[in-house]
C-alpha cells in the first residue's frame, strides 16, 4: 500500500471531494464544499515528497522536475481514482487529490432533469457543460457518456487531462486518450480524432482557439462533440467561444454555432442545509430557433430572456434553479443569495440559514 493511501482513505470516509496534502501545513480535505483540517499534525517536505513521488511514473517525475508541476491520475484498486496535481511552492511540495468514483454515476443517480436525458439523444452537434472548477462538470459529462454508451452502437472517444472516469464498453467502443501521455495537446488529439471514425467526442477542456475551432468544425461535420469551459452561464459560454476567434471570423462562427449548438448546461454545487452534502443548481439553455437567431445576430445579452421564456422546453436560468433549491428547503437563502446573479430577487430570503 502506498504511503498516501491511508490519507486518501481517511478523506473518503469523510465524504471529501479533495485532499490537500501540502508541506508545512496540516492535511486538509474539502468536505461538502468547506476546507477542513483532517489531521492536525504539520507534514514535512520530505514526507510529502516521498508520498507523492512513490505514486508517480517516470514520465510524471520528469515533467515535475522540468516544470515544477504535473497532473496525473492515481488509483486505489476497488476504492477510487484520483486526479492529482503536484507542485512546488514556497514551503516545499504540495499535491491536491480530487476523488473520482470508480464507476460513473448515472443521470438517474444524479437526479438530472428530463431535458438532460433528451440532450443525450442527439447524434451530432455540440453540447457544452460549464462552470467553475469543482462544480461537477466531469461528473455530469461522465453520466451523459454512460447514457450514450448504453443506448448507442458506435465509437465514443474521450480526450482528457488526465483521464478521470474510466468507461467500460457497453453498447459502444470506448477510446480514452490522455493529454501528455497519448497526445501532446487537446488540439492534436482532436485533430487526430477526425480520422478515427468517432460518433461522439468528449473534449475534457476547450481551453484555446485551436481546440475550439476544431471542435466547432467537427460538430458541423456531423459528429456529436461534448466539451467543458470554465464559464458561468450559457450566455457567457457562447460569448467566450465566439470571442476566441479574430474579429473578422466572428460573424461566420456565430452562424456555425447557431446551427451546431444543441445545448449548454452551466452548473454550480452548493452546500445543502437539510442534510450533509451538496446540491447542483443547473442553468440550462436549449438551442431553439429563437436562441439560434439571437446567436446568429450577436444579441447574446438577450439569451437570458430567451431561457426564461423556454421553461416548457426544460430551459432554466441559474437564479430560477437557485430559488427552486431554496423553496425545496435544500439550500439556505443566504447561500443562494451569495451565488445569485440578480441578488435583488433573493433579498427576501438572504437571511434564511
Amino acid at each position: 500500500m502506498a504511503l498516501i493511501d491511508e490519507y486518501l482513505k481517511t478523506a473518503l470516509k469523510q465524504n471529501a471531494s479533495d485532499l490537500h496534502f501540502v508541506s508545512g501545513d496540516p492535511v486538509r480535505a474539502r468536505i461538502h464544499g468547506n476546507l477542513t483540517v483532517l489531521i492536525e499534525e504539520t507534514i514535512s517536505t520530505e514526507h510529502v515528497e516521498k508520498a507523492v513521488f512513490d505514486i508517480m511514473d517516470g514520465m510524471s517525475k520528469r515533467s515535475f522536475e522540468e516544470n515544477d508541476a504535473v497532473d496525473f491520475a492515481y488509483e486505489i484498486p476497488d476504492v477510487s481514482r484520483f486526479r492529482v496535481n503536484a507542485f512546488r511552492h514556497l514551503n516545499g511540495i504540495g499535491a491536491i487529490f480530487r476523488a473520482i468514483p470508480s464507476t460513473a454515476l448515472t443521470l438517474e443517480d444524479l437526479n438530472m432533469p428530463r431535458v438532460i436525458h433528451d440532450l443525450c439523444k442527439y447524434t451530432q452537434g455540440m453540447i457544452l457543460v460549464t462552470g467553475k472548477t469543482g462544480s461537477g462538470k466531469s461528473t455530469t459529462l461522465a453520466a451523459m457518456i454512460d447514457a450514450m454508451n448504453k443506448r448507442l452502437k458506435g465509437h465514443i472517444l474521450t480526450i482528457e487531462d488526465p483521464i478521470e472516469f474510466v468507461h467500460k464498453a457497453q453498447g459502444c467502443l470506448i477510446s480514452q486518450r490522455e493529454v501528455g501521455v497519448h497526445s501532446p495537446s487537446f488540439a492534436e488529439a482532436l485533430h487526430s480524432a477526425m480520422r478515427e471514425d468517432p460518433d461522439v467526442v468528449l473534449v475534457g477542456e476547450m481551453r484555446d482557439l485551436e481546440t475550439i475551432s476544431i471542435a466547432v468544425t467537427a460538430a458541423e461535420m456531423g459528429i456529436l462533440v461534448m466539451g467543458t469551459l470554465h464559464t458561468n452561464g450559457a450566455g457567457q459560454t457562447v460569448d467566450r467561444i465566439i470571442n476566441s476567434f479574430p474579429a473578422d471570423k466572428q460573424s461566420h462562427i456565430r452562424t456555425m454555432i447557431s446551427t451546431s449548438l444543441r445545448g449548454v448546461v452551466s452548473q454550480q454545487l452548493l452546500p445543502t442545509c437539510h442534510k450533509p452534502g451538496r446540491a447542483a443548481a443547473l442553468e440550462i439553455m436549449i438551442n431553439t430557433p429563437a436562441v439560434a437567431n439571437l446567436i446568429r445576430q450577436g444579441k447574446l445579452d438577450q439569451l437570458e430572456t430567451a431561457i426564461q421564456s423556454g421553461g416548457n422546453m426544460g430551459m432554466k436560468t441559474m437564479d430560477s434553479a437557485l430559488m427552486e433549491l431554496v423553496d425545496k428547503g435544500w439550500v439556505s437563502g443566504k447561500e443562494a443569495y451569495r451565488q445569485a446573479n440578480n441578488k435583488s430577487k433573493f433579498e427576501k430570503v438572504k437571511d434564511i440559514e
